[in-house]
């Protein structure tokens, strides 16, 4: 490598620095310390190893780069703007400004080569898991001895932000435990974090830790271009374990008053600062977003590159296509995220009447609709047996075997949360993963950053409410769904019994821009003689009349567990001369998007008098009993007693909806 490279090198690294400078100053918010830090790293990677085209950012066999460390976005944005990917000069000066593609932190539904939405710590390391994961499960599956056609590494940038929250460990611990060693992490050991020295709260060593996880470690000068290559060589080399690459850097790296200290971190430098920084870097003073003559012909390389990379593996795919159609076929159909146009006939058989918790007929439902839906792919947070997550025939995933197709998270809620995350954002496989309703808590932050980012991933929450008994408060869900319901562009569904559950998991699976809640009784409920009840596919739309009388004076309205109370209410109500309809509301954010005109159908306006029934806390129910009507639920913890007595106890009963019911009629 001549010195004219190295001085090239440098000059990009520098110019980077002083975009990122430039951008955050003008917006007047950001975080520049750490784009200045890394510059040197990025660049190493982004020209020598990264492979990308930025003419087709989605092309398939890509490398996908991760910025775990989301605040120093403007990395990112000039590394994207300077390789030639759509992201204009123009747009890195509206850098955090309204409706610019260039946010205060990065969003993949929004930029063109982002491929998640960080900016909350840990969540990116965390996908990046997911990502690597998907990359070897695919590989698996359709690579030949002569064809590599899924062949890519996921590189990321994290800081120590990242490596203390506790989602990184979580995560973190699982890749190591699978072997993932095509995941490369490249960690900006800067020592500095919003309060100042990371020494105030994290004096962990760091290196032993993620040997311990079962990761390759390294210590490098991340200023040190060759340190960087030949560490990132290093890492591509051990197949069989992940890598972290600690890379020693001064955070704010050429400011001459603010480098290596918090103030570099996450407020502008000053115009005065930034002058003096632009001054030792070579930079003109009095120019703001400059680009020197040649940096992006040297930054754009790798790119150029990248399209004939590109052409090469579609050629690869088209010859491989030829000599295995079947497997071609179906790659690409994963890829497309294809639904067979039958699958939905394969429902199984529930016997009416009989009991069968919600869990366990989506347990039946999963097994089933599994084996035409190849692209399924999951797991649960150490409850398989209790979630019914488990994919019978097919083995979980292992360090030295990834021919399966169930995944053991441990308990690890918040890491599989984010793991799902990265794995649906590569492509190819749609996730599923099991817990306990209650603690999705636990990993709200990535059921948050799933919505966000528009992902199709499925959340199997059991043991929804204080239906499951004798475990207690600590384990009884009461605010949880509510709490859903408030995320946007999240899909809670909570089906009434067995036929619900099954057209539950085909909404999940028909929702490709959203993901899915889906929310699962421990008890039993009898499943309804769908020859004396509408169709099950009602539920597609969000809630529908079960049941309905002539003349009806009330509405009730139930979802989950709690449709059979309403359907038991409605019959008492009858009794008293009381006309009563029966509405299942299994998903508020179905319904919601439903024409007026249907809503208007199933709950007519002008019956006032309404009454909806949920074991859970009756906050929002007012949007559909409205102010003249009564939510039945419970808002306080529950107790550990059979679910029998504690449904008697707290008042969740048939007698409870149908006096209710009359108090608003009478």
């Amino acid at each position: 490598m001549n010195n004219d490279y190295l001085a090239m090198q440098q000059l990009a690294a520098n110019t980077i620095r002083g975009l990122a400078m430039d951008g955050v100053q003008k917006a007047n918010s950001g975080h520049p310390g750490m784009p200045m830090g890394m510059a040197d790293t990025a660049v190493v990677l982004w020209t020598q190893f990264l492979k990308y085209n930025p003419q087709d950012p989605k092309w398939f066999d890509r490398d996908r780069f991760i910025l775990s460390a989301g605040h120093g976005s403007m990395l990112l944005y000039s590394l994207l703007h300077l390789t030639g990917f759509p992201l204009t000069m123009d747009d890195l000066k509206q850098f955090r400004q309204w409706n610019s593609m260039t946010p205060g932190h990065p969003e993949s539904h929004l930029t063109p080569g982002v491929e998640t939405t960080t900016g909350p710590l840990g969540q990116g390391i965390t996908n990046a898991v997911g990502f690597a994961l998907a990359e070897r499960w695919l590989a698996e599956r359709f690579n030949k001895d002569d064809f590599d056609i899924v062949d890519h590494y996921t590189y990321v940038i994290a800081g120590d932000g990242d490596l203390m929250e506790g989602i990184s460990h979580e995560a973190c611990s699982l890749a190591g435990h699978l072997g993932l060693g095509k995941l490369i992490v490249l960690y900006d050991d800067n020592g500095i974090s919003i309060d100042g020295s990371t020494d105030l709260a994290f004096t962990e060593d760091v290196i032993k830790r993620f040997e311990a996880y079962g990761w390759q470690t390294m210590e490098i000068n991340g200023h040190d271009p060759k340190q960087v290559a030949n560490a990132i060589r290093k890492a591509q080399a051990d197949v069989a374990r992940p890598s972290l690459i600690a890379c020693k850097t001064t955070i704010g790296f050429g400011s001459p008053n603010r480098a290596g200290t918090s103030k570099a971190h996450g407020e502008p430098l000053g115009e005065a600062e930034v002058k003096l920084a632009k001054e030792k870097l070579g930079l003109p003073v009095d120019e703001t977003f400059y680009v020197p003559d040649g940096v992006r012909e040297f930054m754009g390389s790798a790119g150029l590159a990248g399209v004939g990379r590109q052409k090469d593996w579609e050629a690869a795919l088209a010859q491989y296509a030829e000599e295995y159609p079947a497997e071609a076929v179906l790659f690409r159909q994963m890829l497309n995220d294809e639904l067979p146009p039958d699958w939905t006939a394969v429902y199984p058989k529930f016997e009416v009447g009989k009991g069968v918790a919600t869990r366990a007929s989506s347990g039946q439902v999963l097994n089933t609709i599994a084996l035409h839906v190849p692209q399924l792919l999951g797991g649960s947070a150490d409850l398989t047996g209790s979630n019914k997550t488990d994919l019978k025939g097919e083995a979980a995933l292992t360090k030295n075997d990834f021919s399966g197709r169930y995944i053991h998270f441990g308990v690890r809620e918040h890491g599989m949360g984010g793991i799902m995350n990265g794995i649906a954002l590569h492509g190819g496989i749609r996730p599923y993963g099991g817990g306990f309703l209650v603690f999705s808590d636990y990993m709200r932050g990535s059921v948050r950053l799933a919505a966000l980012m528009g992902v199709g991933v499925i959340y199997v929450f059991t043991h929804d409410s204080i239906g499951l008994g004798e475990d207690g408060p600590t384990h009884q869900p009461i605010e949880h769904v509510m709490s859903l319901r408030t995320i946007p562009n999240l899909h809670v569904i909570r089906p009434a019994e067995a036929g619900e559950t099954a057209v539950a998991w085909r909404a999940a699976l028909e929702s490709k821009h959203a993901p899915t809640a889906l929310i699962l009784t421990r008890q039993n409920l009898p499943t309804l003689d769908r020859r004396q009840y509408p169709s099950a596919d009602g539920l597609l739309k969000g809630a529908y009349v079960l049941s309905d009388a002539d003349d009806f004076q009330v509405i009730l309205i139930g979802t989950g567990s709690e449709v059979q109370i309403a359907l038991d209410a409605q019959k008492l109500l009858a009794e008293k001369g009381v006309a009563a309809r029966v509405v299942s509301m299994p998903c508020w954010e179905l319904f919601s998007a439903q024409p007026d005109e249907y809503k208007e159908a199933v709950l007519p306006a002008a019956v006032t008098a309404r009454v909806s029934i949920e074991a859970g806390v009756t906050l929002g129910w007012e949007r559909y009993v409205g102010s003249a009507g009564t939510a039945i639920g419970i808002d306080h913890f529950g107790a550990s007693a059979p679910y029998e007595v504690l449904y008697e106890q707290f008042g969740l009963t048939a007698t409870a909806v149908a006096e209710a019911a009359l108090s608003l009629v009478g």
